[in-house]
């Protein structure tokens, strides 16, 4: 099928090039746009109490007063607010209303702070657009009038609220996009020089996958809206770091194979359609990988979650398609000169380095696999102090912005849960009144709850059939004692309900404790689901049942080295409170995902070289001599991709970055280079059980031109021969 590929792009290279770019122009013309969406409450689905809670709420109350956007005030000098400071808020706070902004549906005085310090302009929206482009304009529109209208006044004014983190989110995502951006590109450009000392071959991907971003962006614009998804800007970030990280590691694969035909001396156009071929098989396996990994989220019951896995499983299928199609129908057109102006290409590398760790490997493969795995382990330990935090918002973007400057005052001029309470809502299960006589009792035992500052009933529906309790904790609303202190009042609102009512609790307390336990669905159903997948595929590739388990194995060790270093640097270094809630689901997927990859690439070759008929020991120290250096190079270029992430300025991004790109160095350097290989060799040929696919008798691995897995030998074939970084060149 490979050779098939190769022979229709390479045949036919312009008309594949005109393809991509009708396919680019007609997809990105017409693509919807993409909204950003930082409500919590929308990733959960309606079966969980808080999204119940919110129902209820705008059936009962549809004209109860939820605010959108908050403006905080406070006087230049830090003072306490004075009579005229007050008179000020009113009136600023009517000439906003009478601006009739769209989206605002109304506009009135908050309290003041106890202390005197800070006054308050709620802005309640339309909630059926929260998050949309429109309401985040309107929140612009808000913040620019509201200053302007506080120009002459003893006060300044800062605007927060839902509708104000949306808008930062958007600016912070903009610029993290456009540093993230910069350094990928930077790097993949020097990392590629340095390697081919080649300058079309650095810049080369960099516009190929340029292009097949745009069409992957479309793509899951259309996906997103066909399919009624949950959008977030931080996924934009995150596309653009997948794109051009594993699609330079597919362009590198391919480039390797060419260059290693054109030194067996195959006639140029030939020697693509052989690379095609060859490394086909290789590139599609490592992308299944990848994308079943990304698809086992849509099992996932965070709409975050679920959106993020088909939208960077279409980026990696382009990615894909386009290692398969595109990037041959181009390098067959430009031919050898590619490689200009080196002329390193033409002859093989020793891999000195690498050959001297192979064989540090087949000598002692017992202590290379204990002290590997000895690492991994003891990184693992770090997993023990694991802790999440689930504020999504302030997570997305710097505590700078003035939307979390704001959130971070309101909780010390305010009570700490007062910026969220916590609402209960008592409804009558037969359709009568509620009996208002009991609802002072029922209060005091909400308040009476260990957490809860106070808890008043604060209004009845007009039927009287439901009442709102007011439930105010004594800490912000997505810690750790607040989502406990909610379970607690969860506990009191159900068993404490009068006869013949039930009772639902909402907020954002509520909505942060529900998310936890999603999360935790998602652990004992994501996980395994894409463990079991993964294995299946690398049982297919490798024709085994016996190697799949301890690949996994030395992956799902990776994994738990990644977490625990994570959590050593950010919650025992920086000291975080915690790690954002998805980042271990999301990490699992990339590392055991992209790990798998390394390690496809390193136990095909190890089993070329038992082909060939070396010994189990020799043919892994064989192994890590000509496939480090590509290892090497790809896991290096992937990982500090990946590592671009950190330059966002939010937290967020930052953990994700660090995880991801710690994860992938842990794969490259660690799991496919010592402990994969040398626990291959310990096992032997029971590795390959039932199939014996390393049995010399069979044709090597690609066939068909007399491969050999020795030194630099004329033709020989191998599945990966690239030049490291400190190699022989020009």
């Amino acid at each position: 099928m490979f050779r098939s590929i190769g022979n229709a792009v390479v045949r036919h290279p312009v008309w594949t090039i005109v393809a991509w770019l009708i396919a680019a122009v007609a997809i990105v013309a017409t693509a919807p746009s993409l909204p950003s969406n930082s409500d919590e409450s929308s990733f959960l689905p309606k079966s969980y109490e808080s999204i119940k809670a919110a129902e209820l709420q705008q059936k009962a109350f549809p004209s109860a007063f939820t605010p959108s956007a908050i403006a905080l005030y406070q006087r230049t000098d830090g003072g306490r607010m004075t009579a005229a400071d007050k008179q000020d808020i009113v009136r600023i706070t009517t000439e906003l209303g009478k601006k009739h902004i769209d989206q605002v549906q109304k506009v009135v005085p908050g309290p003041p702070s106890k202390d005197g310090r800070y006054g308050l302009t709620l802005v309640q929206m339309d909630s059926k657009n929260a998050g949309q482009p429109k309401q985040v304009h309107a929140a612009k529109v808000l913040r620019d009038d509201i200053k302007q209208l506080t120009k002459g006044t003893r006060l300044e004014v800062k605007l927060g609220g839902s509708a104000a983190q949306a808008l930062d989110q958007q600016d912070s995502s903009k610029r993290g996009q456009a540093l993230i951006g910069i350094g990928t590109f930077a790097i993949i450009l020097v990392t590629l020089l340095i390697i081919f000392r080649a300058p079309i071959l650095a810049v080369l991907p960099l516009i190929l996958i340029g292009l097949v971003s745009a069409i992957a962006n479309g793509l899951i614009s259309y996906a997103t809206k066909l399919f009624d998804l949950q959008a977030n800007s931080s996924i934009s970030s995150i596309l653009i770091v997948v794109l051009f990280g594993v699609g330079t590691d597919y362009f590198l694969f391919l480039m390797f194979r060419y260059r290693e035909r054109l030194r067996a001396g195959d006639e140029p156009k030939q020697a693509m359609i052989n690379a095609v071929d060859r490394v086909g098989e290789a590139i599609a396996s490592a992308a299944g990988a990848v994308i079943i990994a990304f698809l086992a989220l849509v099992l996932s019951t965070l709409g975050f979650l679920k959106q993020m896995g088909p939208a960077l499983a279409i980026a990696v299928g382009a990615t894909l398609i386009a290692g398969l199609t595109l990037i041959p129908a181009v390098v067959s057109l430009i031919g050898p000169k590619v490689f200009w102006p080196s002329k390193s290409w033409q002859r093989e590398p020793d891999n000195a380095r690498f050959a001297a760790l192979g064989r540090g490997v087949r000598r002692r493969p017992a202590l290379t696999a204990v002290v590997s795995g000895l690492v991994l382990v003891v990184l693992s330990l770090g997993m023990l102090g694991y802790k999440a935090t689930f504020d999504l918002a302030s997570g997305s973007m710097p505590k700078t912005k003035e939307s979390m400057v704001v959130q971070d005052e309101m909780q010390k001029a305010y009570s700490a849960g007062a910026a969220a309470p916590t609402d209960v809502y008592l409804s009558s299960t037969d359709g009568k009144p509620l009996d208002k006589a009991a609802f002072d009792a029922y209060a005091k035992k909400l308040g009476a709850v260990d957490g809860v500052a106070d808890a008043r009933m604060t209004q009845v529906a007009e039927d009287g059939t439901t009442a709102d309790f007011t439930v105010t904790l004594k800490y912000e609303a997505s810690t750790d004692k607040a989502i406990e202190a909610v379970g607690k009042v969860r506990d009191v609102a159900h068993s404490g309900a009068p006869e013949g009512t039930e009772a639902l609790v909402g907020g954002m307390s509520s909505i942060y404790k529900d998310i936890n336990a999603a999360v935790n669905h998602d652990y004992r159903t994501v996980f395994p689901v894409a463990a079991v997948l993964i294995m299946v595929i690398l049982g297919l590739l490798l024709r085994s049942v016996v190697a799949p388990w301890y690949l996994m194995a030395s992956v799902g060790l990776g994994f738990g080295a990644t977490l625990g270093a994570t959590v050593w640097i950010f919650q025992g270094g920086q000291g975080h409170s915690g790690l954002m809630f998805m980042l271990p689901v999301i990490m699992y997927l990339f590392v055991v995902a992209i790990g798998t990859d390394y390690n496809i690439l390193m136990i095909a070759r190890l089993r070329e070289e038992a082909r060939e008929g070396r010994e189990p020991r020799e043919a892994a120290g064989l192994a890590l001599r000509h496939a480090g250096p590509t290892v090497a190079a790809a896991g290096f270029i992937l990982a500090a991709t990946f590592a671009t992430m950190m330059l966002a300025g939010n937290s967020l991004l930052t953990e994700m970055g660090f995880a991801v790109s710690f994860g992938i160095v842990v794969a490259a350097f660690v799991m496919a280079m010592f402990f994969t290989p040398s626990l291959t060799a310990l096992i032997g040929h029971a590795a390959w059980w039932p199939g014996h696919g390393d049995r010399a008798h069979e044709p090597a691995l690609g066939g068909g031109d007399g491969s050999s897995g020795s030194g630099p030998v004329p033709g020989q074939d191998r599945d990966v021969v690239a030049s490291e970084p400190s190699g022989h060149r020009e």
